[in-house]
């Protein structure tokens, strides 16, 4: 079967692909969405509550918010394909996007893979994702004001994380396998200074129960095996994520995590390939920055693709 032919493709429909294709899309530019999963919206989908996105005075869910931004995008006509897409790699002055389903062709691809929460995969965590489970304290960590809740992990990401949770829980628990933290020593003297943290060392979490939602983690000391249990309304992974570049490795430059170099109007070291959102070399990972990052990349790759500057407005 011959490839579907695009001026634009655009793999990823959290918020940074969504917001390209709204922009793309409106500017009459011949564009393809394409998303591994049937509903798009990324990781952003399995937050219970997001209220710190501009424009919306009352708190909603990620789910709700992506859904708003699919229908926006439907409404300028944005083709949207349900394709794993397993590599990109040029074809001549394209590039070709091999597909689990289909094959598609591109003069322009803006990559918005996201990336994926490493998890613990133990009970209850499924269960829980999205209430009472999390792997974004600045999402949020502000729900969760006057109450217990823990962090598990040891690196620079947990250990900050944990100390920006004092503003708003009662009490942080930082659960971390061995007996010493991975993170820098200046975060770990702040951590350690702070009353409201509290270290739970050579610990891993068993279990994650509850009713309704998250009420405790059952926990176990690696080297004497014993057991407890901790009381908490909120769990955050820092345990470490995988960004989802895999299909671009070695056709653009990764840094050493594996995420997508870009320069301020995310461009990549391979012309006609743009990359945003989490999938990309930043230090803020909001829905609000992927959707600032999405309406640049659709910018540029219209520049790409026409030579002249974009045309919407």
């Amino acid at each position: 079967m011959a490839a579907s032919e695009h001026a634009l493709a655009i793999v990823g429909g959290g918020p940074a692909g969504l917001t390209a294709g709204i922009y793309a899309a409106r500017d009459r530019l011949d564009t393809v969405l394409l998303e591994a999963k049937p509903l798009t919206g990324g990781q952003i989908v399995f937050t219970d509550v997001v209220e710190n996105y501009p424009g919306f005075p009352e708190p909603l869910s990620g789910a709700e918010l992506m859904d708003k931004m699919r229908k926006q995008a439907e409404r300028f006509d944005l083709q949207i394909a349900t394709a794993e897409i397993g590599t990109v790699r040029a074809q001549g002055d394209k590039y070709l996007l091999a597909g689990d389903k289909a094959d598609y062709l591109a003069q322009a691809v803006i990559v918005a893979t996201g990336t994926e929460s490493q998890k613990l995969g133990v009970p209850g965590e499924e269960e829980f994702w999205g209430a009472g489970v999390s792997t974004c304290a600045t999402c949020d960590g502000p729900l969760y004001r006057d109450k217990p809740v823990a962090v598990v992990g040891g690196g620079d990401s947990a250990v900050k994380e944990a100390v920006y949770l004092t503003k708003f829980a009662s009490k942080v628990y930082v659960i971390h396998r061995r007996d010493r933290l991975r993170a820098e020593k200046i975060i770990q003297e702040v951590a350690l200074a702070n009353e409201k943290v509290e270290f739970v060392w050579d610990t891993v979490v068993t279990e994650m129960a509850g009713k309704d939602g998250l009420e405790a983690l059952k926990l176990k000391h690696v080297k004497t095996g014993a057991e407890s249990e901790v009381a908490v309304d909120c769990v955050f992974l820092y345990v470490g994520v995988r960004p989802n570049t895999d299909l671009v490795k070695g056709l653009v430059e990764l840094d050493e995590r594996g995420l997508i170099v870009t320069d301020d109007d995310m461009r990549t070291s391979a012309p006609g390939i743009f990359a945003a959102g989490d999938c990309r070399s930043k230090k803020l990972k909001q829905v609000a920055t992927a959707v600032g990052e999405g309406a640049v990349a659709a910018y540029s790759a219209q520049e790409y693709i026409t030579g002249g500057p974009y045309g919407g407005g």
